[in-house]
C-alpha cells in the first residue's frame, strides 16, 4: 500500500522533487490512464497547499471530457478552445492564470476558485487532455509551481500505457 509522507520544504523546488518520487512510487505498477488519472488528481490534492480542486480532463472529439477529480462536481464537458481548460489544450501548452475573474471567457464551475493552472497532456503530438488545478487563494500558482507541476505532468505521462487505450480520445493538431 502507498503511504503519503508530508515534510516541511525550504523551497518548492525541494517540495517537488519529492513529489515527484513520491508519485513515481504510486504509478510504477500500474499503466492504466483512469486508474493512474485517479490517483494523480488525488495524490496532487492532497499533497499540495491551498487547492479546491484539481483533476483531469480527457479529450473526445473538440470537447474536454471529465475524467478523475478531487473537489466539489464540475464541468462535464469544456470545448476545446473555451476557458483556461480549452485555452491549454488548443494551444498545448501550459495555462497559469493568476486571477481567472480576469481570464476572458473563464469558466467558473466553481466559483470558490481564484487562480489556476491547467498542463496539457500531449504524447507524441497528440492530446489526449489536461490537467487542471484551480484554488480559492488569488496567484496562488508561479513559475516555480508550473515547472514542478510540468515534471509531475511528465511522471504521469510516462506511467500510462497510451497505446493500450480501447478507445483513444485523442486530436491531432
Amino acid at each position: 500500500m502507498f503511504h503519503l509522507t508530508q515534510h516541511t520544504f525550504d523551497s518548492k523546488t525541494g517540495l517537488y522533487g519529492h513529489l515527484e518520487s513520491q508519485l513515481r512510487a504510486l504509478l510504477e505498477s500500474e499503466r492504466d490512464f483512469i486508474a493512474n488519472a485517479a490517483n494523480f488528481s488525488s495524490f496532487l490534492y492532497y499533497s499540495l497547499p491551498d487547492l479546491n480542486w484539481t483533476g483531469v480532463y480527457r479529450l473526445v472529439g473538440a470537447d474536454l471530457v471529465l475524467g478523475p477529480f478531487q473537489g466539489k462536481p464540475a464541468c462535464s464537458r469544456i470545448p476545446v478552445g473555451k476557458g483556461v481548460c480549452g485555452a491549454a489544450a488548443k494551444l498545448r501548452q501550459t495555462v497559469l492564470v493568476p486571477n481567472v475573474h480576469e481570464f476572458p471567457g473563464h469558466i467558473a464551475c466553481d466559483t470558490a476558485s481564484n487562480s489556476e493552472i491547467v498542463l496539457p497532456l500531449v504524447v507524441e503530438d497528440i492530446l489526449y487532455g489536461v490537467l487542471d488545478l484551480d484554488s480559492p487563494i488569488l496567484a496562488r500558482f508561479d513559475r516555480e509551481d508550473q515547472q514542478g507541476l510540468e515534471s509531475l505532468r511528465d511522471a504521469f505521462v510516462a506511467s500510462v500505457n497510451w497505446q493500450s487505450l480501447t478507445n483513444p480520445f485523442q486530436y491531432r493538431k
